[in-house]
């Protein structure tokens, strides 16, 4: 995975203190916006594989 653990936190509180909604897909390490907090398995627009991207809190608590 392409994603560490400070990019998340960094989203995490971009979510929190502002209209943010990003995410990261899984594949690719790509920021994705538009992505609810609890989302798994979005299709990325970036590398077009399919149920990849999910939502950074999502991500926090369950991958790191």
């Amino acid at each position: 995975m392409n994603i560490n653990l400070q990019d998340v936190m960094n989203a995490v509180e971009d979510s929190m203190t502002g209209i943010d909604n990003p995410g990261f897909c899984t594949a690719c390490g790509e920021r994705v916006e538009g992505v609810e907090p609890d989302a798994r398995g979005y299709d990325c627009e970036c590398c077009g594989e399919t149920g990849t991207v999910h939502g950074a809190e999502e991500l926090l608590m369950g991958l790191f």
